[in-house]
């Protein structure tokens, strides 16, 4: 079993299209984001607003996410706002300006994702996919403590 090369794998080719679509921004004229922005902003397309929920979903501190945010801010690509749910906590959104990147990204995702499934072919692509999108259960089981067997 390649016990290690998943994690390894995983990691490089996210990497790969991540660094294809700051590329492909970049050349259009968008401002440059890094890959906490990236992830950010992943997030907030995917409903998570919060700062602390998004904090949570990448595995980093608040203030982390409270200075990429304030980053992305002065570029003028997202907002935070007062939630209108709960005034105790705010949102962040998208701008005009980070709207209108977006959709030139998922433009950008759209080439990239042909661009694999060319290389791959379509059906290694669709397996990749329904191997990536299945149900791979719980989050994984603790570790046996040392010295003991299961």
């Amino acid at each position: 079993m390649r016990t290690n090369q998943l994690i390894i794998a995983l990691f490089q080719r996210f990497c790969w299209l991540d660094e294809g679509l700051q590329a492909r921004l970049h050349d259009h004229g968008w401002p440059d984001v890094n890959r906490p922005q990236s992830m950010v902003m992943t997030n907030i397309v995917s409903g998570i607003v919060r700062p602390s929920d998004i904090a949570r979903n990448l595995g980093v501190s608040r203030q982390a996410i409270h200075s990429t945010i304030g980053q992305m801010v002065k570029l003028g690509i997202v907002q935070l706002d007062a939630d209108p749910d709960d005034r105790r906590h705010m949102i962040v959104s998208l701008t005009d300006l980070g709207a209108r990147m977006r959709k030139d990204a998922q433009r950008s995702m759209d080439a990239l994702t042909a661009q694999i499934a060319a290389r791959l072919g379509q059906d290694r692509f669709d397996a990749l996919l329904d191997a990536l999108e299945a149900d791979w259960g719980d989050n994984i089981e603790p570790a046996t403590p040392r010295g003991r067997r299961a």
